[in-house]
């Protein structure tokens, strides 16, 4: 049994945290390309066939929650250093250890805001906030993945329309114009366009795509690239923008494509499907319907409006089940709205449940999940009463074993006996925190007791 609580303590007081982990775990072989000095750890058991994960080591409840889980499942993985105070001491730079470990990584992304040493005895707002740019520039991400319900999300990284380079932004004095270096990186846009094609293509979805090219600079040379990218295809386009953007600016965009892969469109004229061309606004309206007539669509769309989308979609469920109580109400019937959501079909709770996926110009993917509120909870668990007088539940760590399980299966395809295993896991899970939820400390002295680690 591992001392979480002592670990607990150890990252609330800013003590040796370093230490008390790499004591925990040996030191790995494996080294990112370009950073002979990372720190990677790795531990359980490899043995058997089965390709490891790669952790993030984050703060609060990721932390903690990531050591419990990965103790118990004993399943080989990769661990990387993360947490706020280490991110800020290594000046961002064991985030580009992370982002290049050459296996498939799971990444937790906690408070933005948190307060770090800096050194010489002052209290300062951590380097990078939560690190998920720089994370994402970094490993050369391009985009993530988002399938909740019948909708799955395709957002381009970074594909910001402002600027994350802090000495080059300025608001000017006498018109208080705000000037920014636009940051919408054309090869980046292109490989998010390829793969959403892909999978328009593979899985008979329709396509939709969402961008202002009427509107911002950098949307009209993205929707040129998607043009451009549709050009030799069997894709049926449906809605078109009234303007074809790679006419408009394809001296901009011919200057991307020079700089793709010379392969990089082999195949690709015998991808077909069907492709809605829409104004991004459009889409925030189409995915209420959608999500309502449960048609299955998949959604390209720059970092900027995918997050909206994204956060639309997480949100929506709860108040479309509202309005349907209400409804109920008001015609006379005692319904379970929860229950009559599944009866119809609908498979999305209240957006916690909602995977992303960030894909990387190379090596494999790194699967994403956001926990809000883990600082807050980890402090009722210091605190010493994590229900707060009967007020709260208990922190759930079921998430983990989720993320776990699905990178494992995306680390892994084909192999039937781990991707059993580890269901069977999750249905022990959910037996052992059936009913009244357990402290987080007795729930792991019962999975420990409970699951059978790994053992090839």
């Amino acid at each position: 049994m591992i001392d979480l609580m002592s670990i607990a303590k150890t990252e609330a007081a800013g003590g040796d945290l370093f230490g008390t982990l790499d004591a925990l775990y040996e030191p790995s072989d494996v080294r990112p390309e370009g950073y002979p000095d990372a720190v990677v750890w790795q531990g359980g058991n490899f043995v058997g066939d089965v390709n490891p994960v790669a952790h993030s080591m984050t703060d609060a409840y990721a932390l903690l929650g990531t050591v419990a889980a990965i103790d118990i499942l004993g399943l080989p993985f990769y661990a990387v250093p993360m947490w706020s105070q280490y991110r800020h001491d290594t000046k961002l730079e064991c985030l580009a250890w992370f982002g290049n470990v050459p296996a498939t990584s799971i990444k937790w992304s906690t408070a933005g805001d948190a307060y770090v040493n800096d050194g010489d005895g002052s209290k300062v707002v951590v380097m990078g906030k939560s690190g998920n740019a720089p994370l994402r520039t970094q490993a050369g991400v391009f985009c993530n993945v988002r399938p909740y319900g019948p909708i799955t999300v395709v957002r381009c990284m970074p594909c910001l329309p402002y600027s994350q380079n802090r000495p080059l932004f300025n608001v000017d004095a006498e018109t208080g114009i705000v000037h920014s270096e636009m940051n919408s990186p054309g090869v980046q846009m292109a490989y998010a366009n390829r793969l959403f094609l892909k999978m328009v293509h593979e899985t008979g979805k329709l396509g939709r795509v969402a961008m202002k090219p009427t509107q911002a600079m950098e949307d009209g040379i993205n929707a040129g690239l998607h043009a451009w990218m549709l050009e030799g295809t069997k894709f049926e386009v449906g809605r078109k923008y009234a303007v074809n953007p790679y006419e408009e600016h394809r001296e901009s965009i011919d200057k991307i494509v020079a700089l793709l892969p010379d392969d990089f469109k082999d195949g690709m004229e015998n991808w077909g499907g069907r492709i809605e061309q829409h104004i991004a606004d459009t889409n925030y309206g189409l995915l209420l319907w959608d999500l309502i007539e449960q048609r299955d669509c998949i959604i390209l769309a720059t970092d900027l409006d995918g997050d909206r989308l994204t956060d639309l979609l997480a949100d929506v469920s709860d108040p479309l089940r509202a309005y349907s109580q209400r409804v109920a109400e008001k015609l006379g019937q005692d319904v379970d709205i929860g229950a009559l959501w599944n009866d119809m079909g609908y498979t999305t709770g209240n957006g916690r449940d909602m995977t992303s996926v960030m894909h990387r110009m190379s090596g494999p993917p790194i699967h994403e999940q956001t926990l809000g509120s883990a600082d807050a909870m980890l402090l009722r668990l210091l605190d010493g009463d994590e229900s707060v007088g009967g007020t709260k539940q208990p922190y759930d760590p079921r998430i983990h074993f989720v993320l776990i399980r699905d990178a494992y299966k995306d680390a892994n395809p084909g192999n039937e006996k781990l991707a059993k295993w580890l269901d069977d896991v999750l249905d022990t899970f959910d037996e052992v925190y059936a009913g009244t939820r357990p402290g987080f400390l007795d729930g792991y002295a019962k999975l420990k007791e409970a699951i059978t680690p790994w053992a090839g």
